[in-house]
């Protein structure tokens, strides 16, 4: 009789214990990625289960030992059963990185993240080809390199509807040079001596030293208002303009910057994030940012900020105001939708941020949305004008049958499913 309730005491620890969340130890406090009741949340707490570390919910997505005592261990390797299948095949401590979110993000979001290597954000084509412009046209029309080089996938690849897809083969064959096959990786930053023999050569030292920076394959600069995560993080993770945590997280200094606000993911307007109580929704415009601060500026001309050289008193004790982005501002009118509570992602779709899997040249190639799509004109309503009606790749307004309107998403665009195994 002893040595059976010896063996259920034996068994019953062992369950405990697996379904306890032991990298707890050292985090204590930090909060659920997502909501513990959302589907993306149970898809990660299945999926746990399915790797035989039911409650180590963090190893889905981070890797790791989560039988280790110390540190050094835990932040090494990963489980047995994601060698085998999908999921983390190393410690991650960024698992949103694109050179490795295949077997992080792509295990429930396998579109987007196949599509992310050559989308605009990524690639930089469109800065990249402006710079060369402005130094003598060295490849004249031609939107030639990326960040990395590469090709475009076979056309029925294309994500979107079938009426996207018809609609961008046109665009593509109109407008070749913008929408490239392949492209080659940004030369190198020549030598002193290259550039005294041809001085447009110092094109590329702009663009590796001080343009390209931004590119979600790296974290970006860290200063004030630059601080982002990488890859699927650099929009989905939420950071403050400093840096510092803010969550609960006993192991995370809220001294040292360059961490994420807390953690949590920010995306639709229905996914609530939580901070210090305060509830909010969506992709802040003070995410997209952290990038769009230069070029065009339009992340700070959007909320109506313009930069100026004056440092003005800024606080109560007449301080002068502290630098964003390295630079000081002057408030003048923010645009009306900003002003209206709009957020970038009202208007830019999924297409224009994650990309359909195809390079785009230029942001002319990639942003889908025009003030008709959502206006209409003077005697019509949107849903009354042809597919792509006020894209600038004619001299005439596109005409055909009305676009209609549309009840379902693509399957695409529905929330990540249940990964199921793939051996």
């Amino acid at each position: 009789m002893r040595r059976i309730i010896g063996l259920l005491f034996v068994f019953l620890t062992f369950s405990v214990g697996e379904a306890e969340n032991t990298c707890m130890t050292c985090h204590e406090g930090v909060a659920d990625i997502r909501d513990r009741d959302s589907g993306m949340m149970q898809a990660i707490l299945q999926k746990a289960d399915e790797a035989g570390a039911k409650g180590n919910d963090c190893v889905v997505c981070h890797g790791g030992n989560p039988e280790a005592k110390e540190k050094e261990d835990a932040h090494r390797g990963t489980l047995k059963y994601f060698e085998a299948y999908d999921g983390p095949k190393a410690f991650y401590p960024y698992p949103a990185s694109p050179w490795i979110n295949e077997h992080t993000c792509g295990m429930c979001h396998p579109n987007q993240v196949a599509a992310q290597e050559n989308n605009l954000m990524a690639t930089e084509q469109g800065k990249i080809h402006g710079a060369l412009w402005g130094f003598g046209a060295k490849e004249g029309y031609k939107h030639t390199y990326t960040n990395f080089g590469g090709k475009s996938p076979d056309p029925h690849k294309r994500l979107g509807t079938e009426s996207y897809k018809k609609y961008m083969e046109e665009l593509s064959a109109l407008e070749p040079q913008g929408f490239p096959m392949e492209t080659k990786e940004l030369p190198a930053a020549p030598t002193a001596e290259e550039i005294e023999k041809d001085p447009t050569l110092s094109v590329y030292t702009y663009l590796r030293q001080e343009c390209l920076r931004c590119h979600t394959g790296g974290k970006g600069r860290e200063r004030r208002g630059d601080y982002r995560g990488i890859g699927c993080a650099s929009c989905h993770v939420p950071y403050s303009n400093a840096g510092l945590y803010e969550g609960k997280d006993k192991s995370i200094s809220k001294k040292e910057d360059g961490h994420m606000l807390v953690h949590a993911i920010q995306s639709s307007r229905e996914v609530k994030v939580n901070v210090h109580d305060i509830n909010y929704s969506g992709i802040p415009v003070e995410t997209c940012t952290t990038c769009h601060n230069r070029g065009k500026r339009i992340g700070v001309s959007y909320q109506g900020l313009m930069e100026t050289e004056y440092k003005a008193t800024f606080d109560a004790q007449g301080n002068g105001q502290l630098k964003l982005y390295t630079k000081r501002y002057l408030h003048l009118t923010e645009d009306i939708h900003y002003s209206k509570g709009m957020l970038c992602q009202d208007c830019h779709t999924s297409n224009d941020m994650h990309g359909d899997g195809f390079f785009r040249g230029a942001n002319l190639g990639a942003v889908e949305i025009e003030c008709q799509d959502c206006h209409g004109t003077t005697t019509k309503f949107p849903w009354e004008l042809p597919l792509g009606y006020s894209d600038e790749f004619s001299t005439q307004p596109k005409k055909g049958k009305a676009r209609g309107t549309t009840k379902t998403l693509a399957e695409y665009l529905n929330q990540g499913a249940i990964p199921t195994d793939k051996g």
